[in-house]
């Protein structure tokens, strides 16, 4: 193949990845505001909502410890196009389960969607960790930044609908369906058998593997995804009501200041590829964790409910990078991608599904406000271990890994 056909495949490539990230925020977001709608049709309490909803959370942590062993054993191309179907299941299932207003049969349908999505979310990651390296530049920040532009877009969408009543449970469907084909579109651009494991690189990945808990470098890059998810999940849960009663604005406003920490992520995701390439990871770590943890101090130390609403900018420019930067530091920073790329995801994933009972319980005894001192405290940490996503000089299995992956 002749170096031009190459860039040209390369580049098909890097559009697919960006289409795959932003279908699943478009779906997320596209139900997610309907959800009073959907609270109302189910007939439940607010309480028991939250019930239905840790369906998702069921599915999506189970979709992401299935995912190493999926890909490895099937190559990523085959494991999302798996993947993306059983997302757009979930959501033929969720629309009917509306439709007949069956609350359980919603809760299957988000833990099939959280399965598809959560399965899909390792193999996303591989094959843009390995269009990083295949370019020679970052991008990998950027594809979670069409995830975020997804949400924005989906969300948008979902208050058009429901400002004209339309019904949820066709909206919902209609979100699932209009995926279909852009999937298989850019599933062409997709090579097969990227990350399946032969049996020659399972012997050699058995002798160069040390279990995850002995590999201070990965657990040391899991703290720091740790702390930079737990500040984009706790913004993400928290922070229109942390608005409201910690510093008296009302609901709309609330959600408002929300949409402006979102931008912040989307503005971080798209643009901090150009700053990782300048001055390092490292560096970029230090001054994310500095930007999203003088936004959160601001929040929570001065009480002005203008410069509050302000900060939210930095929190969310300051949250943007963590989850992407941590996975581009797990693939190469050690042998066997998949696994190395699912046990810093699943360390994401553990701040998303702890931080919001932590936080609200703190909330509840000791005000939001007070709260999000964890948070900062959990984003000084990532400051003082960053040097941990230090790019690495190039080894012996990299090479092998890359030969492999042509």
């Amino acid at each position: 193949m002749s170096p031009l056909s190459t860039r040209q495949a390369l580049r098909r490539r890097t559009w697919s990845l960006f289409i795959f990230f932003f279908l699943p925020g478009l779906i997320m977001a596209s139900w997610a505001t309907r959800t009073p709608a959907i609270r109302d049709v189910l007939a439940v309490s607010t309480a028991e909502m939250g019930v239905v909803l840790f369906g998702l959370s069921v599915g999506s942590m189970s979709g992401i410890l299935c995912s190493a062993w999926l890909v490895k054993r099937f190559g990523t191309r085959k494991v999302i196009r798996a993947a993306m179907l059983m997302g757009v299941a979930g959501i033929i299932i969720m629309s009917s389960a509306l439709w007949f207003g069956v609350a359980l049969l919603f809760s299957l349908g988000l833990a099939v969607l959280g399965g598809g999505l959560g399965s899909a979310e390792v193999a996303l990651n591989v094959e843009g960790a390995i269009v990083e390296r295949e370019l020679g530049k970052t991008v990998l920040p950027m594809m979670h930044g069409f995830f975020s532009l997804g949400t924005l877009v989906g969300a948008g969408i979902g208050m058009t609908l429901t400002a004209l009543n339309f019904r949820a449970d066709f909206h919902i469907l209609l979100a699932g369906l209009v995926t279909i084909v852009p999937v298989f579109i850019a599933l062409r651009a997709i090579p097969e058998g990227v990350g399946k494991e032969s049996a020659e690189e399972k012997k050699q990945n058995a002798i160069n593997r040390r279990p995850f808990y002995k590999d201070i470098q990965l657990l040391l890059i899991g703290v720091v995804v740790l702390a930079m998810a737990f500040a984009e999940g706790s913004a993400n849960d928290w922070l229109p009501l942390l608005m409201v009663d910690g510093h008296g604005f009302s609901p709309t406003s609330g959600s408002l200041i929300y949409a402006g920490f979102t931008l912040g992520m989307t503005l971080g995701r798209f643009f901090g590829g150009w700053f990782i390439d300048r001055y390092s990871r490292v560096a970029v770590v230090r001054a994310s964790a500095l930007m999203g943890g003088l936004g959160i101090a601001l929040i929570i130390f001065v009480d002005s409910a203008w410069v509050a609403g302000a900060s939210v900018i930095l929190w969310g420019l300051g949250a943007s990078l963590g989850f992407p930067l941590t996975i581009s530091a797990a693939s190469d920073t050690g042998p066997d991608a998949p696994t190395r790329v699912s046990v810093v995801a699943t360390t994401g994933y553990i701040a998303f599904l702890v931080g919001p009972p932590l936080l609200g319980f703190l909330g509840e005894h000791y005000g939001l406000r007070s709260a999000m001192l964890v948070v900062l405290s959990l984003i000084a940490i990532a400051f003082l271990v960053s040097r941990a996503v230090a790019k690495p000089e190039r080894a012996e299995w990299q090479e092998e890994e890359n030969a492999a992956c042509r």
